[in-house]
């Protein structure tokens, strides 16, 4: 994702993200990282990622952009993530995520979610506006990331 250009600050999130889990992971000896792919701009395709980028860039939130594009806000599948889990024998875990979808996913499969560790990307300018849509519109948890 680093290599799209866009002044939504999304990209700069995922990178962002995926650094810190992979060191959240180092740091604590072990881990699983699971990428699934058919995922990007949550869910909705590279193409439409790429449309909605366009829409942000013209004053929609990441939200909105995706509506005005008669698409869902967030059409990621879990499952195929949480089987992972189950195959790998993991019943318990301190998760690595801001979304609480992917926490109730997780919990539905009946696997304790010990810890939700927040993935901190920092607000910028760039991507403060991105963020707060985030949070208020998807409720995701980075309230204190957009106050910093």
């Amino acid at each position: 994702m680093s290599g799209t250009p866009n002044t939504n600050g999304a990209a700069h999130e995922c990178v962002s993200n995926s650094d810190q889990s992979i060191s959240g992971i180092v740091q604590a000896g072990s881990g699983i990282l699971i990428y699934l792919r058919g995922q990007e701009g949550r869910g909705i395709g590279l193409a439409n990622k790429i449309r909605a980028y366009a829409l942000q860039d013209a004053g929609h939130d990441t939200v909105s952009a995706n509506s005005a594009l008669g698409l869902p806000v967030d059409a990621r599948n879990y499952g195929p993530a949480v089987a992972m889990l189950l195959e790998l024998g993991v019943r318990r875990v301190r998760l690595l995520t801001n979304n609480p979808k992917k926490v109730s996913a997780v919990e539905a499969a009946a696997i304790v979610v010990e810890e939700r560790v927040p993935l901190v990307a920092g607000a910028t300018v760039e991507n403060k506006r991105y963020l707060q849509a985030k949070t208020e519109k998807l409720g995701h948890l980075l309230a204190q990331t957009i106050e910093h």
